[in-house]
């Protein structure tokens, strides 16, 4: 009689523990990501007077904020946000809009100045939209297959936050929300015939942007750097350049923690955001590299074990939304260092400098975890009787 009563107790307790291996994930990829900006950014602020650790510092306050709302948005259940996404949109676009309301900073209008901090609204906007499409792809009722019309929700829902984030200009996120909107579609049972129709319109709407000239031109080398290492060589392309030099001279373990050249010369440019992978190939190695991406790739598997464990429909689409979301970030910045993916500017997430990446990021996990916690029921759980 006691074991009877005491193994739903237990059954109820396993199941609502944390994913301790997805948070274990990013709490050492944020680890990593900290130890390299300091490693990168000490020297140069050591030239300007300014405390070695004064970059750490600003991104931990970061970290702290960001690791807080992961915990806060695991208790929060993810239904939830069914009952508010069209206020949750609407405010995304209206923020999308206010962007343009201040001038532009190194050419593009993304961020809301909030004093010391610059929000930029364009990376919640990913998330907002993989809720959104998830809720038009898992209807409360009926039939849910993926119809013609649902598909056409799904990219008008896409569309304007993907339009005003490509006119701030800024190419990587508005990449990223029709790759995860696509594989969001493929999850939800998308046929094979219909994801070729897609495909090819697809592939019409890109010859479209070039030949209406809608890219810029150091958008448009950004691209060409990939066939002709030598375009640009003082622009794009020395960057690319320098990316590899630092990645090579790594070689198996690396020059050490703080001993890269390249690095500590600071001559790949803007290695805290964009090319932080550049600090950790040259400063430990193919197997420093090797185990962040590995990191990546236990992150991602729980996610996508998380869908595949989800209590509904909606919280499955979700989850896979979000694994999209961290693919597709992984593989162009990592991809953009070696050169065989574009300089987009995309963050590699959890590692480089920035707080509104960094708070999406951990906003993602948290509810991939709320799902978790919430997932279908065990046997011996209470809800079977």
């Amino acid at each position: 009689m006691a074991s009877t009563l005491t193994r739903p107790i237990v059954a109820e307790r396993r199941r609502t523990r944390p994913d301790i291996v997805l948070i274990g994930s990013v709490v050492a990829l944020t680890a990593m990501g900290v130890i390299m900006i300091y490693s990168i950014t000490r020297v140069a602020l050591e030239r300007n007077d300014l405390p070695a650790s004064f970059s750490m510092e600003r991104q931990l306050i970061f970290v702290t904020a960001g690791l807080l709302l992961m915990l806060a948005v695991s208790r929060l259940d993810y239904r939830e946000y069914r009952n508010f996404l069209p206020l949750i949109y609407a405010v995304t676009i209206v923020l999308l809009l206010v962007v343009f309301l201040f001038p532009p900073v190194q050419g593009a209008r993304r961020w809301i100045p909030l004093g010391a901090f610059k929000f930029q609204p364009g990376e919640f906007a990913k998330l907002v939209v993989i809720l959104a499409v998830a809720a038009v792809l898992s209807p409360d009722e009926g039939d849910v297959s993926v119809t013609w019309r649902r598909i056409g929700q799904a990219f008008a829902i896409m569309a304007l936050p993907t339009v005003l984030i490509f006119a701030e200009p800024d190419l990587g996120t508005s990449g990223v929300i029709p790759f995860v909107v696509l594989v969001m579609l493929f999850g939800a049972g998308l046929s094979w015939r219909r994801l070729g129709v897609i495909a090819t319109v697809g592939a019409l709407i890109g010859v479209a942007v070039f030949r209406f000239d809608l890219l810029q031109e150091y958008q448009l080398n950004r691209l060409r750097v990939l066939f002709d290492p030598e375009l640009d060589p003082q622009g794009i392309g020395y960057n690319l350049r320098q990316s590899k030099l630092a990645i090579a001279s790594g070689q198996l373990f690396g020059r050490g923690l703080f001993e890269g050249v390249q690095t500590n010369l600071q001559y790949v440019p803007e290695q805290e955001t964009d090319f932080i992978f550049t600090a950790v190939g040259e400063q430990l190695g193919f197997i420093g590299g090797l185990a962040v991406l590995v990191a990546f790739l236990i992150l991602i598997w729980r996610i996508l074990a998380i869908a595949a464990s989800a209590r509904d429909r909606f919280g499955s689409l979700v989850a896979v939304g979000i694994a999209a979301m961290f693919m597709f970030h992984v593989f162009i910045n990592i991809g953009m260092t070696m050169g065989i993916a574009p300089v987009t500017g995309l963050p590699l997430p959890f590692m480089s400098q920035g707080g509104s990446s960094y708070l999406a990021m951990t906003f993602a996990v948290g509810i991939a975890n709320s799902i978790w916690l919430r997932r279908s029921p065990t046997p011996g759980d209470p809800i079977f009787g």
